[in-house]
């Protein structure tokens, strides 16, 4: 398994502002995730510095040079789910493998992908749920479904093979993203992909069936949202972190209430400016370093 002093989650101006800071203090730092939605064509002039517009490609290629001359590693690939091990800390398993870390820095943004199903609210606790670590166990031997395209859903589909034999996952009409692998794994393990739209969900007191928008209904005492690539909200859940609504709750030093665990820019909710986004990775920087020095002297009185 690789290891690491700090994994960052989230290439966008948050992330690579706490990497910035951490790698300058010898941190052993690696940033995952891809392109950023900030990273595009669209002009920016209000930036703090610049007199000259400025694209908000150019920004961020800017900063990733910033962090790659103090060494921090940066890799397009994509987590599906972060847990924490025995040791107190940090295993995030990623398309390409297995990465652990003293401390974690969630940067991701926030996730605006929704199933568009009519009456999900009415059934998120009662069947609904983000997160198959935190909710799986309740559906031991019941019919489930995941929602979702890509290797995300994928792989939460494969987890909850653990609880029950009975899974399916269903795009939302859309094309299949999982990769060969994936789609190899599910096809071993018995999970039907369906390229249908879920319309409604029904049942008394819980729920029982998805409708889909041909007007078929399919049991499923289930539901596991997972749209496009798992966003901070999904680390959220399974990480136990408290949340308000779809933003993670962090202190003014950008900790979470999980010792280890900091969160910075848009996914926190505060002003949703790229300004607001890199004062918060510096803040969360700077206490990831703090974490990752207390962990190794608690490790030397040990």
């Amino acid at each position: 398994m690789e290891k690491t002093d700090i994994l960052i989650i989230g290439q966008g101006p948050a992330g690579l502002s706490a990497a910035i800071y951490t790698a300058r203090a010898g941190m052993r730092t690696l940033i995952v995730g891809c392109a950023p939605k900030v990273a595009g064509d669209y002009e920016i002039d209000n930036y703090f510095g610049f007199t000259e517009t400025i694209t908000g490609k150019e920004l961020i290629e800017r900063g990733r040079a910033q962090a790659a001359k103090f060494g921090v590693e940066m890799r397009c690939d994509r987590v599906l789910a972060v847990h924490q091990n025995g040791e107190q800390k940090f295993v995030a398993k990623t398309e390409e493998g297995d990465i652990e870390a003293t401390a974690l820095i969630l940067a991701t943004g926030v996730s605006r992908v929704r199933p568009g199903i009519a009456n999900l609210g009415d059934y998120e606790g009662k069947g609904v749920s983000y997160c198959v670590s935190c909710d799986g166990y309740f559906m031991r031997g019941k019919p489930v479904m995941v929602v979702g395209e890509a290797n995300f859903a994928a792989n939460q589909a494969l987890e909850l093979l653990q609880y029950t034999p009975s899974v399916q996952v269903c795009t939302q009409g859309k094309a299949p993203e999982m990769s060969e692998e994936f789609l190899w794994r599910l096809r071993e393990s018995g999970i039907p992909v369906l390229q249908k739209k879920i319309a409604s969900l029904a049942g008394n007191g819980g729920l029982e069936q998805v409708v889909m928008d041909s007007g078929e209904q399919i049991e499923a005492q289930g539901l596991f949202i997972a749209m496009g690539q798992a966003s901070s909200n999904d680390f959220a859940y399974s990480l136990g972190l408290l949340r308000n609504g779809q933003f993670i709750d962090t202190d003014r030093e950008q900790r979470t209430n999980i010792p280890g665990v900091f969160a910075a820019g848009d996914c926190v909710g505060r002003f949703l400016q790229i300004s607001v986004a890199v004062g918060e990775g510096a803040l969360a920087g700077r206490a990831a370093i703090s974490h990752v020095k207390e962990s190794r002297r608690a490790n030397l009185d040990k």
